[in-house]
């Protein structure tokens, strides 16, 4: 592997200049997370970000660390923060500490003449690549042979790339998040006989069995490293819901165990799950619900209380730290933060900040002109659905 330096010998993409197509996806991240190497960067950061004043508007994930959060003038989910984003017109750099897919989301809804900026080029997102244009459009083509294409309507997951979001525009689908699955499924299933459902296969298959009143059997995977998914054309024809093989790397490694573990070690505890985890695990939990719900419901709970939360742990974290007169842990034992979305780090944020006061935009998301309208059309039938 050929990997470019700079002057100071360290590879382009540790310093958010570029992406390094060979780097991880995902993967497990135990122990702590270290601190900012060098204690300035905090300092560096808010002179930068001073010195942009109203032009810059700094986007934070609720997943990314704590040294980020701090400058963000917003935190929220990826929707929530895409839209944030387009509320502010007068910001020429819509800076996006989350990842991928989020900043491409960001461009989508915003002006022209806006640049949003992702500071570190190689925060992707393990479930959105799971599912690639080609994978996709080779699956389209295995349902119109087998003659369901035009009563199957797609639905995307917003964590999605912008090309998936544009095919479901294409032909018919829409976008949906984990708060409004369900609306979104009902709106496809009054359309259509079937649902392609992308690319999280639990998120799916969760909101159609739990929240619908379908059944196992009505839902099959399609898996795109095997020809014509896995599937025989009839188990496609037979299917309501044909789930991406798609998950999260985060949610996807809570465990049954997990739970009736957590149950052992404290009497009494509440689990509170995000509907991306397996579904073994949301039928033991007591509540699951999207980030926002899972905040809203800590937010609300009786102090005293004790919880235990499947999702990502800088957000538990923080969680905890919001709400000390409540027990809130990690459902699982081991320490796993979501690999990608901590690439945006002190350094790569001050990096990015100060580019930007010294008028250079670096690392800027664009989605082209055709992928943005086809997007779009997806999302805006998701912001009608009632």
């Amino acid at each position: 592997m050929v990997v470019t330096t700079t002057e100071t010998g360290l590879p382009l993409f540790v310093l958010g200049r570029s992406a390094d197509p060979h780097s991880e996806r995902g993967v497990d991240c135990p122990g702590e997370l270290p601190a900012a190497s060098d204690p300035a960067l905090v300092e560096r950061a808010r002179r930068a970000k001073a010195a942009l004043g109203d032009r810059v508007f700094v986007l934070g994930h609720h997943y990314q660390r704590d040294e980020v959060i701090q400058f963000a003038d917003v935190t929220g989910d990826s929707f929530k923060l895409a839209r944030e984003a387009a509320a502010r017109p007068e910001a020429e750099y819509i800076v996006f500490c989350g990842v991928h897919f989020m900043a491409e989301s960001a461009d989508i809804l915003t002006g022209d003449a806006q640049k949003v900026v992702l500071p570190d080029m190689a925060a992707g997102c393990s479930m959105a690549d799971m599912a690639t244009f080609d994978q996709v459009e080779e699956c389209w083509e295995a349902l119109e042979d087998a003659g369901i294409a035009d009563v199957t309507v797609p639905v995307t997951y917003m964590n999605s790339s912008a090309d998936i979001k544009a095919f479901c525009g294409r032909n018919g689908g829409a976008v949906c998040t984990s708060s409004n699955a369900r609306r979104a499924l009902d709106w496809a299933f009054s359309r259509g006989e079937k649902v392609l459902f992308l690319p999280d296969q639990h998120l799916g298959r969760n909101t159609a069995v739990l929240e619908m009143g379908l059944s196992l059997d009505d839902c099959v995977v399609y898996n795109p490293h095997r020809p014509n998914g896995g599937l025989t054309v009839q188990q496609l024809r037979d299917a309501k819901m044909i789930l991406w093989r798609g998950h999260c790397s985060v949610h996807g490694r809570f465990s049954a165990q997990n739970v009736d573990d957590v149950r052992e070690r404290i009497p009494g505890v509440n689990v509170l799950v995000h509907p991306e985890c397996k579904h073994e695990v949301v039928v033991k939990a007591d509540y699951v619900g999207s980030t926002e719900y899972i905040i809203n419901k800590l937010q609300d709970a009786p102090a005293g209380s004790s919880w235990a939360v499947g999702t990502e742990l800088n957000l538990v974290k923080r969680l905890g730290a919001m709400f000390p007169d409540k027990n809130v842990t990690f459902l699982d034992k081991t320490v796993c933060y979501c690999s990608t979305m901590n690439r945006i780090d002190l350094p790569h944020l001050v990096w990015a900040l100060e580019s930007l006061a010294a008028g250079q935009v670096v690392n800027q998301i664009t989605v082209d002109a055709d992928t943005t309208h086809w997007a779009k059309v997806a999302l805006d039938r998701m912001l009608a659905l009632p």
